[in-house]
């Protein structure tokens, strides 16, 4: 395998910090901005105790008079006023590679998951950002190739994990086959191995099995994934056969991976009765400490001690996310880290 120039940073690297999106009238979250963006001040507040916060809004100061009253660290936060369709940055903030060592951001075309929702601003929010200067100098590529950042998992060392119903669905890049795909992940993000997944979902996911709601590659060839024991739960299958395939995944080295089982929470249901995709799986890894979203459930506290495991160096954090996922995402979806190297 011939030496690749670029090389896609894994989440627990060091990092300069991280993009949110404010959730405002003109988004989904509309009539739940009373409930979300108490939420929203949480993560940036915690973000801020250990490093910086970049966030889009329609407007700086009333978000800034939330955070200063949520006691968030202003002097690490810095708002652009940067119009956007929703608050899912995971998915169309940039995706940063290390380019013979020196940080280049990836534009990665967004087409609201397979032209599900409207996406035109958020498409457009990473060049914006740009544009103003809110990322530094790192050059910006744009790249026609439909990728959002929730549908891999990078090790650092180029392996990435994800999963064939969202990259291989006809919905992303449908004039492309899986040769073409992974030929374009290579050269895109300089990954040398790709661990595809085609069992596990979530009911309530309008991302189509994103890998960072289901199994999270870390430290030391860890992998945290989802785990359904309640054979009356319907996900109970597609989740067994996934912890089937994650057991035959092997390591750059050719070594199982250390595989650890997250708890499954209790079903939650939106007013119509329809399933919301609650999942440990979609945690924040920041400098420092790992932000674990919760959902006063039985099995927060649970989930909080099996992510120690794989972070005992990092302070392990409770946010308490319920009300994300009313909007069917969750703490992950609504960040995007910014590698060390990015941010003037």
């Amino acid at each position: 395998m011939p030496m690749r120039s670029r090389r896609l940073p894994a989440e627990w690297e060091e990092q300069d910090g991280v993009l949110l999106a404010w959730p405002h009238e003109n988004t989904d979250w509309k009539p739940y901005l009373k409930q979300v963006e108490p939420v929203f001040c949480e993560i940036a507040a915690t973000i801020s105790r250990f490093e910086r916060v970049v966030i889009l809004a329609p407007q700086q100061e009333p978000v800034a008079e939330r955070l200063r009253r949520a006691g968030a660290s202003m002097e690490r936060i810095t708002i652009w006023e940067v119009d956007t369709n929703d608050t899912w940055t995971r998915d169309y903030g940039p995706i940063t590679v290390l380019d013979n060592g020196s940080p280049l951001l990836l534009d990665f075309s967004f087409n609201g998951w397979g032209l599900k929702f409207p996406a035109d601003q958020d498409n457009q929010a990473s060049r914006r950002l740009h544009e103003l200067g809110a990322l530094g100098a790192a050059p910006i590529e744009n790249i026609g190739f439909v990728l959002e950042g929730g549908s891999i998992e990078s090790d650092g060392r180029g392996t990435v994990l994800t999963t064939a119903e969202c990259l291989l669905g006809p919905n992303r890049n449908p004039h492309l086959k899986r040769r073409m795909i992974e030929e374009e992940l290579h050269r895109r993000l300089g990954v040398d191995r790709i661990l595809w997944l085609h069992h596990g979902f979530l009911a309530g996911d309008d991302t189509d099995s994103h890998v960072d709601t289901l199994a999270r590659l870390c430290p030391d060839d860890t992998l945290l994934h989802v785990f359904c024991d309640d054979v009356d739960d319907f996900h109970f299958e597609s989740l067994q056969a996934m912890a089937m395939e994650l057991e035959s995944f092997r390591t750059g080295n050719g070594k199982p991976y250390r595989l650890i089982p997250l708890p499954w929470p209790s079903a939650r249901f939106d007013e119509d009765g329809n399933r919301l995709p609650a999942t440990y799986a979609n945690f924040l890894i920041i400098n420092g400490a790992v932000l674990v979203p919760t959902y006063r459930d039985v099995n927060d506290a649970v989930a909080l001690e099996v992510v120690r495991t794989a972070f005992p160096g990092r302070e392990v954090i409770g946010i308490d996310c319920l009300p994300l996922i009313l909007q069917h995402g969750s703490l992950h979806c609504v960040t995007m880290q910014i590698p060390k190297g990015v941010l003037p």
